[in-house]
C-alpha cells in the first residue's frame, strides 16, 4: 500500500516539505508506505522544491532587495546547467525595507543580479519562479542589471507563474496587494505602457506577461523568455506522473481550501493527473464554499501534530478499504 503525499506549502507557516514530512510520519506509523513529493506552483518554495528534487547545489550570492538594500540570497544550480531562482529571494514583498516600503520605487534589479551570477557560474538555462514580488517595474530593473553586469550569454530564460494577466494590467490587478494607492496604480500603469513601447517586442495583450508586476513580460520582450504554468512545470520536473502511477492514494494540501482551489491552482492540476486514484486533502482551513465533495476526505490540520494525526487517519481508512 503506497500513499503519495504531494502538498503545497501552507503559506507563511509551513513549507511544503514540512507538511509532507508530518503527514508521512502519521501514515508510516500505521504501517503504510508513504512517498513524500512536496510541490509548488511557481510561487513560494518553487526553487527549493525543484533544487532538492533535482540534486542542485545551493548557491548564495550578494544582491540587492526591491529598494536596492544589500542582501544575500540563495538559488539552486543543477549539474545540467539549469538554475532555479525565486524572484521573491531578491525582489519579494516580505523582504526587509530599512528605508520604508514604496510600491512605485520597488524594482527587480536584484533578481537580475542573481540571474547574471548563475550565468557566470555556468548556467545555460534560468528558471525564475515569479511569485511574491514587491515590484511593478515591468522587469526593467532586472534587464538593467543584466545589461550592466555582463548579459546572459545566450542562456535560455523560463518564467514560471500561475497568472494569465497581461503586462499592461499588472498594476491594476496586483498593485494594491503591494501597497500601491489608487494614484500609484495609475502611475505604474502609465509607466508600464511607456516601457512597453520601448521594448524589442510589445508584451501588451500577451497572456501571462503581467506576472510579478510585468517582470515576465519584460524578460519575454528582451530575452525571449518562455512563459510557463508553474504548476505543470513543477509536476513535470519532479516526475509526478511516474510517482502517481505507482500510488494507491494521493494526499494533497494547502493552507486554505476554498472555492478557488479547483480553478487552476496546483491541487486541481494534480487531481487532473490522478486518473481516478482517491485524493485526500489535508489543509490549514476550509471555507464554506470549498469543494469538499471532490475529495475522498478533507481533514483540517493547523500544526504538525494534527498533520501527523491526519496522515494516520488517512492510512487507517485506506488500509481498511484496500487499494484503489
Amino acid at each position: 500500500m503506497k500513499i503519495l503525499i504531494a502538498p503545497d506549502s501552507f503559506k507563511g507557516t509551513f513549507t511544503a516539505a514540512q507538511v509532507a514530512a508530518a503527514i508521512a510520519g502519521g501514515i508510516r506509523s500505521m504501517g503504510a508506505e508513504a512517498m513524500e513529493l512536496p510541490v509548488a506552483d511557481g510561487g513560494e518554495g518553487t526553487e527549493e522544491i525543484l533544487g532538492a528534487a533535482l540534486g542542485a547545489e545551493r548557491i548564495h550570492a550578494d544582491t540587492v532587495g526591491p529598494w536596492r538594500d544589500p542582501l544575500r540570497a540563495a538559488y539552486s544550480l543543477c549539474p545540467d546547467g539549469t538554475a532555479y531562482i525565486n524572484l521573491a529571494a531578491a525582489s519579494g514583498i516580505t523582504l526587509p525595507a530599512p528605508g520604508g516600503r514604496n510600491a512605485p520605487t520597488a524594482d527587480t534589479y536584484g533578481t537580475g543580479l542573481l540571474m547574471v551570477d548563475a550565468v557566470k557560474r555556468g548556467a545555460g538555462r534560468l528558471v525564475v519562479a515569479a511569485g511574491g514580488s514587491a515590484t511593478t517595474d515591468g522587469g526593467a530593473g532586472a534587464c538593467a542589471a543584466i545589461t550592466e553586469h555582463g548579459g546572459l550569454r545566450g542562456a535560455q530564460v523560463v518564467v514560471l507563474s500561475d497568472v494569465t494577466t497581461a503586462f499592461e494590467d499588472a498594476a491594476v490587478v496586483f498593485g494594491p496587494q503591494k501597497g500601491a494607492t489608487v494614484d500609484e496604480v495609475q502611475l505604474l500603469t502609465a509607466r508600464l505602457h511607456a516601457l512597453a513601447a520601448t521594448l524589442p517586442r510589445d508584451p501588451r495583450g500577451v497572456p501571462a506577461t503581467g506576472a510579478a508586476g510585468g517582470f515576465s513580460g519584460g524578460l519575454w520582450a528582451c530575452y525571449g523568455a518562455e512563459l510557463r504554468s508553474g504548476a505543470d512545470f513543477v509536476l513535470d520536473a519532479i516526475d509526478f506522473d511516474h510517482a502517481v502511477a505507482d500510488a494507491d492514494a494521493v494526499v494533497v494540501g494547502e493552507g486554505r481550501l476554498d472555492s478557488q482551489t479547483l480553478q487552476g491552482k496546483i491541487i486541481s492540476v494534480i487531481m487532473a493527473r490522478c486518473g481516478g486514484i482517491p485524493v485526500y486533502a489535508v489543509v490549514g482551513s476550509v471555507t464554506e464554499d470549498a469543494p469538499r465533495e471532490a475529495f475522498a476526505r478533507v481533514l483540517v490540520a493547523g500544526d504538525e501534530v494534527h498533520m501527523r494525526a491526519a496522515g494516520a487517519q488517512i492510512a487507517r481508512e485506506i488500509l481498511a478499504t484496500g487499494s484503489r
